[in-house]
Order: C-alpha cells, then structure tokens, then sequence
C-alpha cells in the first residue's frame, strides 16, 4: 500500500509541476511527444491568442465547444444526456469540451475507457480551476492536431492556406474547425462536400458567438 501511495504522490507531483511550467512554457501534447520518441517529426509554432484571428477562434468554440464560457470545465448537462443516450455499446458520441480535449492531448494516452475518461474528467476540472479560459483556449489551439504531424494553427494556417493564423478568413476559419473531429482524413484545404456544408453552418454560428466568447480578452 505504500508503494502504491507513493506512486500517486510522485504522479500528483509531477502533474502539478507540469501544470505550472505549462502556464509559462509553449506546452507538448502526448501525441507531440510520442512522434519525438519514435523518430517522427512534427511542426508546430506556438502563438498567442491574440495573433490568432477571432474568426478562427469564433469558428472552434462554437464547433467543439459552445458552452465554454459557461462552464467550470465540464459540460455536465452534454454528459449526462450522452451517458442517458448510450447504449450496451457505449456512447455513440461523445461530450468533450475544449477543456477536456486540452487535458486529454497534454496529459493522457489516445483510445477510449472508462479510466480514461475518468481521468479526463478530473484533470479538466482542476484545468477548468487553475488556468484563465483564455490559457486552456490558447494552448488548446497549439496543441490541437490539424494533420498527420501538423500541430497548432499556426501550423495549419500555413501549410493548407499559406497565411498567418491571425490573417485567415471567416471561411478558412470554419473549414479548420471542420478537420478537428478528424483531423487525418478532413483537409482543409481540398474540402469534401460535406465538409463544405458543415463549414457554412460553423461560419454562420461563429457570425453570431459572440456571447459565447466573452470570457476571452478582447
């Protein structure tokens, strides 16, 4: 039992070191990681929230997470009605906010359990405690996944649009949050139809988010 114990100390320890040098440092998700470790390489370059087009930012909150202003990191009321949904199957979707994806890519291993899950949950409240919503939406948008060893928007605005994060269009914006469910097999740059459909419908909500954003500097 006390090795046990000690494991967890050395693990909240760890967490917690990570949590603040993350505060200050550019941070590296799993995935980042997992591709140093295995010989891979990977673009990235970190940049503010504020060098990032509002309309980008508009266009993710409103796609992945419309209730990210209102909630503690948590979206209770889409986790119960998807736990309410499921089937002897499990959920058919799913209910991650913008929060709980920033802890699962900083934090945790890809795949679906119910211990991951679990873990996601907690790490997103403490996420939801100790960082300004401007913090976990900057750090999310520079470690999200927008292709095969493509991360951050800064990233993704070059490689499929040629352009600076901070100069991309209300359309450009919305077709970017459509890769993010699927970020392999959705590019940006060669849309599918359906992809142009749902890029429409994430432009017009973005037009009007405005009250979903305003827990972010403006």
């Amino acid at each position: 039992m006390k090795v046990i114990a000690y494991a967890i100390v050395i693990v909240l320890c760890i967490f917690a070191g990570l949590l603040a040098l993350y505060t200050f440092v550019p941070p590296v998700s799993t995935l980042m990681l997992g591709r140093t470790l295995t010989g891979k390489s990977y673009e990235r370059t970190y940049v503010r929230l504020k060098d990032v087009a509002p309309v980008l930012v508009a266009s993710v909150v409103s796609s992945e997470d419309a209730q990210f202003c209102r909630h503690g990191g948590v979206d209770w009321s889409a986790l119960r009605k998807v736990i309410a949904e499921a089937d002897e199957d499990g959920p058919s979707r799913g209910a991650s906010t913008i929060t709980m994806q920033t802890a699962k890519n900083l934090f945790l291993w890809p795949g679906r359990s119910s211990l991951r899950k679990g873990m996601e949950i907690g790490i997103a409240l403490v996420l939801g405690k100790v960082w300004s919503r401007a913090h976990t939406l900057e750090v999310y948008l520079n470690i999200a996944e927008w292709g095969d060893g493509l991360f951050g928007i800064e990233a993704a605005a070059r490689h499929y649009f040629q352009k600076r994060a901070s100069q991309l269009t209300a359309r450009e914006a919305a077709l970017l949050a459509t890769s993010l469910p699927n970020p392999i097999l959705r590019d940006a740059a060669r849309p599918r139809p359906f992809q142009n459909r749902l890029a429409a419908r994430i432009a017009a909500r973005a037009r009007g988010s405005a009250g979903y954003l305003d827990c972010l500097p403006r």
